[in-house]
């Protein structure tokens, strides 16, 4: 197997590893203070900075093979440096979740109408979106429990709900929801649910509030929404009724691998931290790099890291190769795998820097909390489990002894 990068990817890594060093890490500073002086879901003017700076660069909408020419593995290797700095990175070269996933879900189902009213904005970052399916009163990990009602009423659909956990509405910039309900109770299991798209300033939209993680308020927020006689056009609908279930799985399937390459690229840099900590900090008489425990946690790290990466390359090249469908499997295997190998090398690097590591004079304590989040969003670990054993289940072996 050839695990050389492709041109192309080598020469996207190239350039976001200089716009990393020479633009996004000097931002982290001022970014938090901007968002400090503003308010915790206010937009820091630097964004805006560093999105031009990228446009300029090339780095823009990577995410989607159709724009950038690069592959699932050629963007694989840039969403793993841009998870060195997973709150400012993506949103700089607008690959920023949930609004690639959103991107993606329109550019597959869209309308010609759909596609020039939020498509197109979306792709120039002037919006941001959201993607509104799990819902307070039901276990949302089977997205067959889902509850709100998206009801057709003459030319018109009214939406009754409540959602939780819906990523970025908390910034204004977010313009509108990808809403999914029920919209025949009679159905199939599987052909009940719809979505739609739901203007942020239609009536009956409340935010209720944003949701903190691990008492992090973060600033695109994580919110619940309730929806109470929401009427939006029958032409808001995406693809056809009951085609929701179908949207939300080829929704998923590539925004999984960007998941994973980011939380190792946050796991890449937490090592960084603890190997830089470790040369430095003196106790017992020695540096920690000469203490035989530390050694274990940085050599652990390395071996943990590179075996998670390899599997998402794998389960990239097999999206490339064979679309999302046929890579089931290994999607859900990375899913699990990538978010539990980072909050395991960062809560190593916490335990290097001891108490700084869970301040935030480092990035260890946010990067921990939103690892450990990653294990949730997107399907929790059991249920990837799950899957993973469903279709080993169905494999007959070569030979049984």
């Amino acid at each position: 197997m050839d695990f050389t990068l492709s041109p192309q990817a080598r020469a996207a890594s190239d350039d976001m590893w200089d716009f990393m060093r020479s633009h996004v890490f000097p931002a982290e500073p001022v970014w938090t203070a901007q968002l400090a002086e503003n308010g915790p879901h206010s937009h820091p003017p630097v964004m805006e900075e560093l999105k031009a700076e990228a446009r300029r660069r090339g780095l823009w909408n990577l995410f989607l093979p159709q724009s950038s020419g690069l592959s699932n593995v050629d963007y694989a290797a840039v969403a793993e440096i841009s998870g060195w700095s997973p709150v400012i990175a993506p949103e700089a070269i607008n690959c920023q979740a949930p609004d690639t996933g959103n991107m993606e879900t329109l550019e597959l189902f869209a309308t010609p109408a759909q596609r020039e009213q939020w498509l197109e904005p979306l792709l120039a970052g002037e919006i941001r979106s959201a993607f509104a399916m799990t819902e307070p009163d039901v276990a949302s990990s089977d997205a067959t429990n889902i509850t709100t009602r998206i009801e057709r009423d003459g030319t018109d659909y009214v939406i009754n709900g409540r959602k939780w956990w819906i990523t970025g509405v908390a910034d204004e910039r977010c313009r509108v929801f990808i809403v999914m309900g029920k919209t025949d109770l009679e159905a199939p299991t599987h052909r009940q649910q719809s979505m739609i798209l739901v203007p942020r300033d239609t009536p009956g939209v409340t935010i209720e509030r944003s949701l903190p993680i691990f008492g992090y308020q973060d600033q695109h927020g994580h919110c619940e929404i309730t929806f109470t006689d929401v009427r939006v056009p029958a032409t808001n609908l995406l693809a056809e009724e009951g085609d929701g279930f179908l949207i939300s799985q080829a929704r998923l399937g590539p925004g999984r691998i960007h998941h994973a390459m980011r939380a190792i690229g946050m796991a890449e840099r937490a090592l960084a931290l603890m190997v830089e900590r470790a040369r430095t900090r003196v106790a017992f008489g020695k540096p920690l790099a000469e203490q035989s425990n530390v050694l274990d946690l940085i050599a652990q790290s390395r071996i943990e890291i590179d075996q998670a990466r390899l599997h998402v390359y794998h389960a990239a090249w097999l999206i490339d190769r064979h679309g999302a469908k046929g890579a089931r499997s290994e999607i859900s295997a990375i899913k699990v795998s990538a978010p539990a190998m980072a909050t395991a090398v960062i809560d190593r690097a916490i335990e290097v820097f001891g108490g700084m590591g869970v301040s935030d004079d480092t990035p260890l304590a946010y990067f921990y909390a939103w690892a450990r989040v990653l294990r949730i969003v997107d399907g929790p670990d059991a249920v990837h489990r799950r899957t993973v054993a469903r279709m080993e289940l169905k494999h007959t072996p070569p030979y049984v002894g």
